[in-house]
């Protein structure tokens, strides 16, 4: 079963991460199928502070949702051991026709080379004209063969030129001297004269030997086979290791995590059949063929806490998209079929899916009620937020009374240490920040929510430096770093661009780059929609 993945958006916060725990949670304990939490980027403060405190896992953190290998259905053929025949290897290549080739695996596993039927008739081309071999095992030929010892059962590998054995009449063709695998038949003439020639190896086919003639054999290697001298022949060839003929360089090698899309590209440039496949230990799993990449299985996820695609994990448009669970305005994503969307004007996603164990009577544990009141908490600002609804109240209040909290102090707890002095400035910017592209223009903004606004004034110029840079990085027309008050109840706003645009969408002036807005709590509700009614 191919897991899902319920996920929030980039640079997750509270809300983000509870929502896709909370959700994966519900549809796992109805048992629908495997839904699987993710976050897209590092935890808060705010956020690692309550999973600790309330005992509970981080969700997976995932990069992309890109198509890589480990997607695609790649054939998993089996193995072969650089030591194995040749002829066993023909064996398995015989046994299904679909796959062109096998990997050759050295002892730990990893890949020793590719073995193809190309490159057997290759070498059985070869044996035409080159009759000799080298340093065959022994074990190998009596595998091969079927065969059985007769006398001198200490040699480990045999080598010579192959000859079958013909009348003695044929001087001519007849074999001499050691270097010679003879074959032959029930010809006592022959065996004979193969062992005072004291030849590597003698083959008899179908036949015994005498007593009189097994004397003689002290210094051969002789093998009883039941198969006649022509098959005999073949096997011997086959007997090498596939270590001796199969592909070992120039090969085009690809991991699980490798994306198609650039696997595609190689595929497109090489003419081999098929390509070794091997995991993060470098040991071979599989191999991909050309037709493997037409029809990849895609990611499935489910998005919470957002619905735009610059907020959302990278590689989306390969992904299919089940089910959007949010409380933003709706963006830019596009589905090529109908999917289940749930967008409700609350302050929390949370909320929305604290309502979804309310509809299907399901109670959650004492730790995922006790995170989602920190959720919706945290998203509505204490309550304070315009984007907080009696309905985010509510199940705040209910999912705390499940998990025995006070929302009172729970929210003090959560503030204190959702912002740490010490922490780089780029850290606090980049922990809930968002770019959006709106009637043609591309901004970020970042929110630091805290309870001393004026102690975060002092490090302006460090967080000045870091948009400034972030500005050139992705060429954003402005910036803006809104350090969100929750006992003053409203907004210190940084801005770096043109100054007109803060005094024409809010109504007010900077002073070196800075102003004051009362009440302006909520990034969503305040600032994205007065930049939005500005340019129409």
């Amino acid at each position: 079963m191919e897991p899902i993945y319920v996920t929030g958006h980039r640079n997750p916060d509270t809300d983000s991460i509870v929502s896709a725990m909370a959700y994966a949670a519900l549809r796992n304990a109805i048992g629908d199928r495997q839904f699987i939490p993710a976050r897209l980027g590092h935890l808060s403060d705010e956020t690692q502070y309550l999973l600790k405190r309330f005992n509970a896992e981080a969700p997976v953190h995932i990069h992309t949702m890109r198509t890589q290998v480990r997607d695609l259905d790649f054939d998993t053929p089996p193995l072969l051991s650089a030591a194995v025949t040749l002829d066993r290897a023909w064996e398995v290549l015989q046994a299904d026709h679909s796959i062109p080739g096998i990997p050759v695996t050295d002892e730990r596993g990893g890949l020793y080379g590719m073995l193809s039927t190309r490159e057997i008739a290759d070498y059985d081309l070869q044996t035409v004209t080159d009759v000799r071999v080298e340093d065959v095992p022994v074990f190998n030929l009596l595998s091969v063969l079927e065969g059985k010892m007769i006398g001198n059962t200490e040699a480990d590998a045999v080598s010579g030129q192959v000859t079958i054995a013909l009348p003695k009449s044929r001087d001519s063709l007849l074999f001499s001297g050691r270097d010679n695998i003879v074959i032959c038949g029930d010809q006592p003439d022959m065996i004979d004269r193969a062992l005072l020639e004291k030849v590597n190896c003698l083959i008899l086919c179908q036949t015994e030997i005498s007593d009189e003639l097994r004397k003689k054999a002290a210094n051969t290697c002789v093998i009883s086979t039941p198969y006649d001298p022509l098959r005999t022949t073949r096997l011997i060839y086959h007997a090498i290791p596939v270590a001796r003929i199969c592909t070992t360089e120039n090969l085009s090698v690809f991991h699980l995590d490798d994306f198609v899309d650039d696997v595609r590209e190689i595929v497109l440039q090489s003419r081999r059949a098929n390509y070794p496949i091997l995991d993060e230990n470098e040991k071979v799993v599989g191999c991909l063929s050309r037709y493997h990449l037409l029809r990849p299985r895609r990611k499935q996820v489910v998005l919470v806490d957002h619905n735009e695609v610059g907020q959302s994990v990278r590689g989306l448009d390969q992904t299919d998209i089940l089910e959007i669970i949010d409380h933003h305005r709706l963006a830019d994503i596009q589905t090529p079929n109908p999917i289940y969307v749930r967008n409700e004007p609350v302050g929390s996603t949370a909320t929305i899916i604290a309502s979804m164990y309310q509809e299907r009577g399901l109670m959650p544990t004492e730790s995922l009620a006790a995170l989602m009141a920190s959720a919706i908490v945290a998203d509505t600002v204490m309550f304070k937020s315009p984007t907080c609804t009696e309905k985010d109240r509510r199940m705040a209040e209910r999912m705390a009374r499940i998990a025995g909290l006070s929302l009172e102090q729970l929210g003090r707890d959560i503030f204190s240490a959702a912002v740490s002095d010490d922490h780089p400035a780029d850290s606090m910017i980049f922990t809930d920040y968002k770019e959006f592209h709106i009637a043609e223009h591309d901004f970020g903004i970042s929110q630091i929510t805290c309870v001393d606004s004026e102690k975060m004034l002092r490090r302006k110029a460090e967080f000045l430096e870091v948009m400034k840079k972030r500005c050139e990085e992705k060429k954003l027309e402005f910036m803006i770093l809104m350090l969100t008050d929750v006992l003053a109840v409203g907004t210190h706003l940084i801005f770096l661009g043109d100054g007109d645009i803060i005094r024409q969408a809010f109504g007010t002036t900077l002073k070196d780059g800075e102003c004051f807005l009362p009440d302006v709590i909520s990034r969503k509700k305040q600032v994205v929609p007065m930049l939005s009614a500005l340019w129409g």
